[in-house]
């Protein structure tokens, strides 16, 4: 792994060393202020330069000439003492309803590390429903104002994962809770031309305040454009990424960082949210890499969209088993009103057990 400190007057001129010296796959590790003067600790855990490499190193999936990153290979050793720590689970030491409940989350595509989870405490707790566990292994935090007070929302996911949309109706959502409420929606994905026109569209006809950011800069001033406006609350509609990027070093360039101050008053790991948008149809290895990727101090749930078009809902169990994120919302349907439902741990199971959609 290589790791660097750079420093410069302006973040934009750090993150810029970073690129040039280190390409767009470092991670932003520390960011410090004294006296006027940014420094950014990065890290790169491996080099992508051809030249550079060792001539005897192996390729990795036919990709680059180099070799797995440390979480790659974790994640196979992890795959193969799973594989043979599974044949020694003895389900019939558990209650007849137990096990139908783990083998049929194991044909919904859970994966074995999360049913070995339930496995092991369902084993300490002899009796009781499998419910239990499950709602401590997925928690739900519902939207709202009550549950989520921050006063700006980042839409953040894959490209038409439902970022658009969801934006949309999270605002249109309290909007019908409270008319008075002063909305700003923010378009960070403006590149997109028909994006663009849809939220340009529907923010126009509710009433919602409309503004646009191209790069990271322009954020930066159409968010301290909304603070200084004093919106109740802003949506973010951010843009998709590429498999070669990363939501942190954006949202830096962008000037939020955790402990700096905010334009909406305190810091802006009090002022935001970042909700991971995406629906559940992608294989568990597409899912950690996204889940990789969106990772930032500021991520604080999941919404899920495109339930309608679902057949399996496991995949909910093994995103909230591999990052403890809450799920905060579910969206099905193509249409804005009354398509979006505040998650409950009740409606959750309905979807994983019963596959009804909460309409």
């Amino acid at each position: 792994m290589q790791l660097r400190t750079f420093s410069a007057k302006s973040t934009a001129d750090v993150l810029a060393q970073i690129r040039e010296e280190l390409g767009s796959d470092a991670v932003i590790l520390d960011t410090k202020e004294e006296d006027g003067v940014i420094s950014m600790t990065a890290a790169l855990e491996r080099c992508n330069h051809v030249a550079s490499a060792p001539a005897h190193t192996p390729s990795f999936g036919g990709i680059g000439t180099y070799g797995p990153s440390w979480e790659e290979e974790w994640g196979v050793i992890k795959e193969h003492i799973l594989t043979l720590i599974k044949p020694a689970l003895r389900l019939e030491q558990l209650e007849p309803k137990q096990k139908l409940a783990l083998e049929f989350l194991q044909r919904e595509g859970v994966s074995d590390e999360a049913v070995l989870a339930l496995y092991t405490t369902l084993l300490k707790q002899q009796t009781g429903s499998i419910l239990a566990p499950l709602s401590a292994m997925v928690p739900v935090r519902p939207w709202g104002t009550e549950a989520w007070p921050m006063q700006v929302h980042f839409m953040a996911g894959p490209f038409g994962g439902g970022k658009t949309s969801t934006a949309l109706r999270f605002a249109l959502q309290l909007r019908k809770v409270d008319p008075s409420m002063r909305i700003c929606i923010i378009n960070a994905d403006a590149a997109r031309g028909n994006g663009r026109l849809y939220l340009r569209h529907y923010a126009e006809l509710s009433d919602l305040v409309y503004k646009e950011a191209s790069t990271p800069m322009e954020l930066m001033a159409a968010l301290a454009s909304a603070g200084a406006e004093g919106y109740d609350r802003t949506f973010v509609d951010m843009p998709g990424l590429d498999r070669r990027q990363a939501l942190v070093p954006l949202l830096a360039e962008a000037g939020i960082r955790p402990d700096e101050a905010s334009y909406f008053g305190g810091t802006w790991r009090e002022a935001c949210a970042v909700h991971l948008v995406f629906a559940p149809q992608y294989g568990l290895n597409h899912i950690r890499s996204l889940l990789a990727r969106y990772k930032t101090p500021f991520t604080s749930s999941v919404v899920y969209t495109k339930l309608d078009e679902m057949d399996h809902y496991g995949q909910m169990v093994n995103v909230a088993h591999s990052t403890g994120l809450p799920t905060s919302a579910f969206s099905y349907g193509p249409g804005l009103g009354s398509s979006l439902t505040a998650a409950s741990a009740t409606l959750m199971w309905r979807l994983i057990f019963k596959r009804e959609l909460p309409e």
